[in-house]
């Protein structure tokens, strides 16, 4: 898969993939098709802001249902530190996606791999229901995303 320079801009089509959770169950994006998705990529696991940007996913899941839209969490961690990362949160709802291996091959398909460090960016697509690009933010890696952002996005649709 060639690797793209910069994140999808709105109107493109995302590229399927297909991830494990934090469970070990497969998630794929064409078996989302009828719903958006929040597809927020986070740096790693147990640091403090990729911590606060996955539980503001579960807190909203309620909001996020209202919408027809799923928010999944993606990083390069391995699927064992997914699911302890998850427990160690009290995430129960919200999917946390391993792009471990090979490795960021999610992350270099949308343009939020940062080669230099390994690691994705901290960023923010969604999805319409189509699977089309209606929003798409990178933020700065000590930033955290302003959950708000995304509903009002979605409001305004």
């Amino acid at each position: 898969m060639a690797e793209r320079k910069g994140p999808l801009s709105k109107g493109q089509i995302a590229p399927d993939f297909t991830l494990k959770d934090q469970n070990g169950q497969e998630f794929k994006l064409s078996g989302m098709k009828g719903k958006r998705v929040l597809l927020s990529f986070h740096p790693l696991a147990f640091t403090g802001i990729c911590a606060e940007q996955m539980k503001a996913l579960e807190a909203n899941k309620d909001r996020f249902a209202s919408l027809n839209t799923v928010p999944v969490g993606i990083s390069v961690d391995s699927v064992p530190t997914k699911k302890a990362f998850a427990e160690n949160l009290g995430i129960r709802s919200t999917r946390l996606l391993s792009d471990f291996w090979p490795h960021g091959q999610v992350a270099r398909l949308y343009g939020v791999f940062r080669e230099k460090d390994g690691i994705a960016e901290r960023a923010n697509i969604l999805l319409d229901e189509q699977g089309k690009v209606i929003f798409s933010r990178v933020y700065d890696i000590s930033q955290l995303p302003d959950i708000e952002e995304v509903f009002g996005v979605l409001k305004g649709l």
